[in-house]
């Protein structure tokens, strides 16, 4: 095994939940492993304070488990992704829509801006519907 191949192997054993490589300590790998994820679980809070805040003090936990054997996509994809499999409570649901309207999400790829108009309909904690409208790169929440 030539050093790309144990370097690819240890970043796969790193973030996406592959076998630790031969000659290295699990123990200290799952440590790194630990932070890594705790790192990413932050990025997705700062990037999704709605969809965190329904888990509280949980979120950590929650998204560490959730993300364990999915490589990292960047915070604002990874949040979606999460979004998608954990359905959001009425604020995270705002939260999401918003981000549904202002980017396009490819099956395999980085996000990207939309450059057309959006409309997505959402449910609020304050009133049963809200629309989130994307105009021209500007977001706005209509009752």
């Amino acid at each position: 095994m030539n050093l790309a191949e144990r370097q690819a192997a240890l970043v796969a054993a790193l973030v996406a939940g592959a076998d630790a490589p031969e000659g290295f300590d699990t123990r200290h790998l799952a440590a790194a492993r630990a932070a890594l994820l705790a790192k990413r679980a932050e990025e997705v809070r700062q990037v999704w304070p709605a969809l965190c805040a329904a888990y509280g003090p949980q979120w950590a936990g929650v998204f560490a488990r959730w993300a364990d054997s999915r490589p990292p996509q960047g915070a604002l994809r990874d949040g979606w992704d999460f979004a998608l499999d954990h359905p959001p409570t009425a604020g995270g649901m705002v939260e999401l829509r918003i981000r549904q309207a202002t980017w396009v999400r490819p099956r395999s790829g980085p996000l990207r801006r939309r450059r057309l108009p959006m409309i997505r309909w959402c449910a609020s904690e304050t009133s049963r519907h809200r629309i989130a409208l994307q105009l021209a790169g500007r977001i706005y929440l209509l009752p």
